[in-house]
């Protein structure tokens, strides 16, 4: 699974155990894409894709993003090359092309992509995933899977840069931006924030109709300890009922 050492890692994306982030284009010139794996090979082509994410032409900008981003995404597995591409993309998010621009009619504003991409990258690597493998794989699973441990190590770097989006003037942005800091403050050095990720996930149920949203952050409450009735609504009720159904449908097909 694995064939790149995290001292190989921290040499080709400029030490992503440090909690500051690497200014974006040392990333690009100094990360050994070639030697990195991704779902298709390796990760040659990604330093084109990844700059252009940075031109002012949002149709680039639009094809970019399919390149880079779906080049290192399959099947909620974290590939080698996913974690210099993550660090990129956290490194770029205060970039204007990137909070000014958007990829398309049909892609929405850029910051909200690539918050999306991050967001569902930290939930692939968090502890639910984890521990799931682990039951399956047993207990030296994260040891021996190095391309997640590096992931979950460089997380209090990725939310350094996603922090700041949860006051954003947009609530689109703001939204993706609290979805995203949800797994990422799992970090044992990140958990003090949830509180504030509280706060935000309070504003974001009293207004948001996205069923993602409305369920990640509930169940982020719920995990932090807070009680949830008064900030679910009837479709949230809804849905966790059919959501218990179903697990008891499982349970029961599995007993059977």
């Amino acid at each position: 699974m694995v064939a790149v050492s995290s001292a190989d890692l921290r040499s080709q994306t400029g030490n992503p155990r440090s909690p500051e982030l690497p200014h974006h284009q040392a990333l690009l010139d100094n990360t050994d894409w070639g030697a990195l794996a991704t779902p298709r090979g390796t990760g040659e082509s990604l330093p084109t894709a990844l700059a252009g994410l940075l031109d002012p032409d949002p149709v680039v900008r639009s094809a970019a993003a399919d390149d880079a981003l779906g080049g290192v995404s399959h099947q909620n597995t974290i590939y080698e090359a996913t974690v210099p591409v993550a660090l990129y993309i956290a490194a770029i998010l205060d970039q204007p092309a990137i909070t000014a621009g958007e990829f398309g009619p049909d892609t929405g504003p850029t910051l909200v992509r690539l918050l999306d991409w991050l967001s569902d990258t930290a939930y692939d690597a968090d502890d639910e995933c984890v521990n799931v493998s682990e039951r399956h794989f047993g207990e030296g699973y994260l040891d021996e899977y190095r391309e997640l441990r590096a992931f979950r190590d460089l997380r209090p770097a990725i939310f350094s840069a996603v922090h700041p989006l949860l006051g954003h003037d947009d609530a689109e942005v703001r939204h993706a931006a609290l979805i995203t800091a949800i797994p990422l403050t799992e970090h044992p050095a990140l958990t003090a924030h949830h509180a504030e990720l509280a706060h935000h996930a309070r504003r974001l149920l009293a207004t948001s109709t996205d069923r993602h949203h409305r369920d990640r952050a509930l169940d982020a409450m719920k995990a932090w300890g807070h009680d949830t009735g008064d900030l679910e609504n009837a479709d949230d009720i809804a849905d966790r009922e059919r959501r218990a159904r179903l697990v008891a449908e499982l349970a029961s097909r599995a007993g059977g």
